[in-house]
């Protein structure tokens, strides 16, 4: 699917320099940045997850460890 990206001047050369540092097209930058921060949204929510279940479990131990 195409679309199109609008960048300031600043963010244009920015990725011009990050495009020419890496070796890639610009395109490439872009999506690889777009699947990078979508890994680090699913591990938020994966924490999030597993903190919501073990905290509560260990809410006394914490609350002791933390007063210690």
């Amino acid at each position: 699917m195409a679309m199109t990206l609008r960048l300031s001047e600043e963010e244009n050369r920015r990725l011009d320099e990050l495009a020419a540092a890496e070796g890639r097209s610009k395109q490439e930058v872009v999506r690889l940045a777009l699947a990078e921060r979508w890994a680090r949204l699913q591990k938020e929510e994966q924490l999030s997850e597993v903190l919501g279940r073990v905290l509560p479990k260990y809410r006394g131990l914490l609350d002791r460890l933390g007063s210690a």
